[in-house]
C-alpha cells in the first residue's frame, strides 16, 4: 500500500465544550496519512489515487458548517469521510488545538483505523512524518 500525507493543515473550526470554545471558531492543526492503491504509482494516473486537494477542500467545507463537541468526534468523522467518500483503505489523523492551555504547545487526538476494522499497516514502524515504513 502506498500513502499520501497532509501535514500542518491549518483550519478554523467550531469545536469544544467550554463556552469560550463555542462562542467563536478556533484554529486547529490537522495531520493525516491515508492509504492509496499501488496502481496510482504504477500507471501514473491521478484517477487511480486520492486527490489531496479534494481531501483538504472537503474537510474545510465540513468544518465551516458543523460544530463538534470533542476532537475525538471530529477525528472519527474525518476517518469515516475518508472511508466513505474517498474509499481510503487506511487512515491516520491527528487533530490538535494549538495554544489552548497555558504552557502547553498543543493538545489533541490521534486516531488510526483500517477499513472494516483491518489492522493498520505494519512492518518497521513509522518513518518520517508519521508515514508507515513498509
Amino acid at each position: 500500500m502506498d500513502f499520501i500525507f497532509i501535514e500542518g493543515m491549518l483550519v478554523d473550526a467550531n469545536v469544544g465544550i467550554f463556552p469560550r470554545e463555542r462562542s467563536a471558531s478556533q484554529p486547529l492543526e490537522i495531520n493525516m496519512t491515508f492509504g492509496v492503491p499501488d496502481a496510482a504509482a504504477l500507471r501514473d494516473d491521478i484517477a487511480d489515487t486520492i486527490g489531496y486537494d479534494q481531501v483538504v477542500e472537503r474537510i474545510r467545507a465540513v468544518l465551516a458548517e458543523r460544530q463538534f463537541n470533542l476532537l475525538e468526534t471530529l477525528g472519527e468523522f474525518v476517518v469515516a469521510l475518508m472511508f466513505e467518500e474517498f474509499n481510503a483503505p487506511w487512515v491516520r489523523v491527528s487533530i490538535s488545538k494549538p495554544g489552548v492551555m497555558k504552557n502547553v504547545r498543543r493538545v489533541g487526538v490521534y486516531i488510526e483505523r483500517g477499513r472494516n476494522g483491518d489492522e493498520p499497516p505494519r512492518g518497521g514502524g513509522l518513518g518520517p512524518l508519521g508515514v508507515p515504513r513498509s
